[in-house]
């Protein structure tokens, strides 16, 4: 098979580590960086092209897009879909996963465990969002942010209003959501690929910081999960169309509440702290997948 890795370095962890696996399996593996590809959109005849080069025979992709080109990304992911190459990433999943708003009503409605949380767009219910959620501290997030850029602790009700007051006088969309204080300021990342979790590390904060990102400096060890635990990841993925994705949940008294399902998740952390080939293990499911009915692959979430 040819399957092509979308990124826009083949410096980066993730995308080494996804060729290397490739050609560890004996298939092709291509680098495209989709930032600096075109689409030509014609009914029936879908192009992609760098350059002067048509970019034809790819059978499988493999999306490491960018929350910063999440638009561009996904309207490449949809036109190797109209030309009916396999994806482990759709373009409607990558869309929705991105908005933290959109993903938190599909978990909600899915019955899947969440922090409380608030959405209004007038700074007159800054009040009612800090009552709703159950009082200070809480969570403040940019419904765009990523790797924990965006995401604010207030620890009073007056830091609460002026940091929502800041966000909406900058015409931004936050959320607002409870505070799981027995977390302590740590989160578990669950790897799901297919219908299972095959790689698990608890992320903890470092001194002072709630955020326990990796990126922010956060330090991850190996975690066994409970069985609650490898559900809720999996149920999560599911609910929001993903294949694979990274699941981060919070350990809280009435059960793992999930904050955030990462479609393009790293793979650096996940490998170094468990030691589990996990992009190998995304090859395996490109193989077991490619072939299978055209009506299994069809993007299922209704919302």
């Amino acid at each position: 098979m040819k399957i092509a890795v979308l990124s826009r370095g083949k410096e980066l962890y993730s995308t080494k580590r996804l060729l290397e696996a490739i050609e560890a399996a004996g298939h092709e593996a291509v680098l495209i960086d989709h930032t600096r590809s075109y689409m030509v959109i014609e009914s029936g005849d879908p192009q992609v092209h760098v350059g002067k080069e048509l970019i034809d025979s790819v059978d499988a992709i493999i999306p490491r897009v960018g929350a910063s080109v999440t638009f561009y990304g996904s309207a490449m992911v949809r036109q190797f879909e109209m030309a009916k190459v396999f994806t482990t990433l759709s373009s409607l999943a990558l869309v929705r996963s991105r908005d933290k708003l959109r993903s938190m009503q599909i978990l909600a409605k899915h019955g899947i465990g969440i922090p409380k949380t608030a959405f209004a767009k007038h700074p007159s219910d800054i009040q009612s969002l800090i009552e709703h959620v159950g009082g200070v501290p809480l969570i403040i997030k940019l419904i765009e942010g990523t790797q924990g850029l965006g995401v604010v602790l207030a620890e009073t009700k007056s830091a609460a209003k002026s940091v929502m007051e800041a966000f909406y006088g900058l015409q931004a969309n936050i959320i607002v959501q409870e505070f799981i204080k027995e977390a302590k300021g740590a989160d578990l990342r669950a790897f799901v690929v297919g219908n299972e979790v095959v790689g698990a590390m608890k992320r903890q904060g470092g001194e002072g910081e709630f955020r326990s990102n990796i990126h922010r400096g956060g330090k991850g060890e190996i975690v066994k999960l409970t069985r609650a635990e490898k559900s809720a990841a999996v149920k999560a993925a599911k609910a929001l169309g993903l294949s694979i994705a990274g699941v981060d949940m919070l350990r809280a008294e009435r059960g793992p509440l999930v904050i955030e399902v990462n479609s393009s998740p790293g793979l650096e952390g996940i490998e170094t702290v468990t030691g589990i080939d996990i992009a190998g293990k995304i090859v395996k499911f490109i193989e077991d997948n490619i072939h299978k009915d055209d009506r299994s692959k069809k993007d299922k979430v209704g919302a």
